[in-house]
């Protein structure tokens, strides 16, 4: 995202420059990541200072994010902001050819960090601690396990190479469950929407690798809500076992305020 003229803080951009920035910035503001969940939102009013977003990503395994970011100021201009989230995934796990356990996740995290806006997008930094607690269920019962605490660093980077694309990145590291989540994404304006492939990858320390390919609809708006769809084929099991193939949905809705 780059800096409008309406900010007020000259930046030195040429007055052509300041103007296709503007139009980035209005539309671009509440740029997003997603829990697994963010995205941005194509809003008209740059001096939006929030933003509720929810997200689920369903296969074989499942997880589900909702949360709001908070800009200081406006999401328009550099600055420091605040991510909250709370998720919870519920996964199958075991050797050979079925399952013999199901691993379910809560998770939740408080960010603090800073946002960097250029004329062709945003960076935005994390850090902050996280909470999560698993409970793992087989034939013969269920367990709780303790209560994780660690910090949580997050950073993406959302740019527009052209007038008519859109380019993200996503990276997500946790202390507390030992875990890493990427996802790097490319779409081209079609029919109201980025349209484009992506891939993601997630690991943990448990040894569980889940990596995917798709496609996504990105901004699409409707009803003052926007969305983004994705579709496509994942790979997930054991790091020392065979990956089990299967399909995946993803849908994230947000709403800027």
């Amino acid at each position: 995202m780059g800096r409008g003229t309406e900010t007020g803080r000259g930046d030195g951009a040429p007055p052509r420059a300041r103007r296709v920035a503007g139009g980035f910035v209005r539309r671009w503001l509440s740029a997003l990541t997603l829990t697994a969940a963010a995205s941005p939102a194509a809003a008209e009013d740059a001096g939006l200072r929030s933003i509720l977003f929810s997200s689920l990503e369903a296969g074989a395994s499942t997880f589900s994010t909702s949360g709001a970011k908070v800009a200081f100021d406006r999401f328009d201009r550099d600055g420091p902001v605040v991510l909250v989230s709370g998720g919870s995934g519920m996964r199958l796990e075991g050797g050979g050819r079925l399952p013999v356990l199901v691993r379910t996740t809560l998770l939740g995290a408080a960010l603090g960090g800073y946002q960097f806006v250029q004329p062709w997008g945003v960076v935005t930094i994390l850090a902050g601690p996280e909470l999560s607690v698993e409970m793992l269920t087989t034939g013969s019962g269920a367990a709780l396990l303790p209560l994780r605490s660690g910090l949580r660093l997050h950073g993406e980077v959302w740019a527009r190479p052209t007038e008519s694309t859109l380019a993200t990145a996503t990276v997500i590291l946790g202390s507390g469950r030992g875990d890493a989540w990427g996802r790097l994404s490319w779409g081209y304006a079609l029919f109201g929407a980025y349209i484009g492939p992506e891939a993601a990858l997630s690991l943990d320390r448990t040894g569980y690798r889940k990596w995917s390919f798709g496609l996504h609809a990105t901004d699409y708006a409707l009803g003052g809500y926007r969305f983004r769809l994705s579709a496509g084929c994942q790979f997930e099991g054991q790091a020392n076992g065979r990956a089990r193939p299967g399909p995946y949905l993803g849908l994230a809705i947000w709403n800027a305020l």
